[in-house]
């Protein structure tokens, strides 16, 4: 009988237990799906927030998997005690290194459970504004009317000054009108311009009225409320329909004046104000 080689001593020593792993290993990846799906399906149910419904199910699967591959390990006789320590110790490693990926998570913990803001409300901070379109642990996603994205480390977001504007804003548009308008008469106009406007919501009452008197005329202020993703097509919709109406009415649109001098007969240089 031809001796045996070292693969084949390898294979009839460990071969059951490398069978064994591996199938502790698929059997426990199997689990862990239908785990997660499980339990994600009933957090739908319950109607929990998005971000905190995601962290819970991949908490629940990485559970699963470490448990699974804890048990392939034991296949090979391996110790499982001094290995947790290994992983403690050079976590503590890592843990300094990812110090900035790290204080984002935890931030990312904190928007999440205290909800500050939700996906879909409308939002200014760090300088940045935007409609909140995701939000994950290390970061949230905003989305502009141009549909870029700007992504916020989310530990930039937590113990800075927010700005929430919700799921609604409130436009800010203004128009002036010459001195010798009639001002009655360019309110009723505006007011029939938000009426027509099928996008602005009815259930909020507009800001209306004269805001200002400067060097080009009349001031006044529009300030109907739409939905934060329409903001910004419903403004420049409005700024034409006020021109438009204002036109067909009649009514003379403010210009900025300018007041030029001449000094010394022409001679001199010319004054602009």
């Amino acid at each position: 009988m031809p001796p045996r080689t070292i693969v084949e001593d390898l294979a009839i020593r460990y071969g059951f237990n490398v069978l064994g792993a591996l199938l502790i290993l698929v059997v426990g990846f199997l689990i862990a799906r239908w785990v997660a799906s499980a339990v994600d399906g009933r957090l739908r149910r319950g109607a929990m927030e998005p971000p905190m419904r995601i962290l819970l199910v991949r908490v629940v699967r990485v559970l699963v998997l470490a448990v699974a591959f804890v048990a392939a390990l034991d296949k090979f006789g391996v110790q499982i005690a001094p290995l947790i320590a290994g992983i403690g110790v050079a976590g503590i490693g890592v843990g300094f290194a990812l110090q900035g990926v790290l204080s984002n998570i935890v931030a990312g913990l904190t928007i999440i459970i205290t909800k500050p803001f939700r996906v879909g409300e409308y939002i200014e901070v760090a300088g940045v504004h935007g409609e909140v379109f995701h939000i994950d642990l290390p970061t949230t996603v905003l989305i502009h009317a141009d549909k870029s994205r700007v992504i916020v480390p989310n530990r930039k977001i937590v113990g800075e000054i927010l700005h929430n504007y919700g799921v609604i804003r409130q436009l800010k548009v203004f128009v002036s009108i010459s001195d010798a308008a009639d001002v009655a008469k360019a309110l009723a106009a505006a007011s029939d311009v938000m009426a027509r406007n099928p996008r602005l919501l009815k259930d909020h009452a507009p800001v209306l009225g004269v805001t200002a008197i400067d060097d080009a005329g009349i001031r006044i202020n529009v300030g109907p409320w739409a939905k934060g993703a329409d903001a910004a097509d419903v403004e420049a919709e409005l700024y034409r329909a006020l021109i438009e109406e204002f036109q067909a009415r009649d009514i003379g649109i403010g210009v900025r004046r300018r007041e030029i001098r001449v000094v010394n007969g022409g001679g001199g240089a010319a004054i602009a104000r």
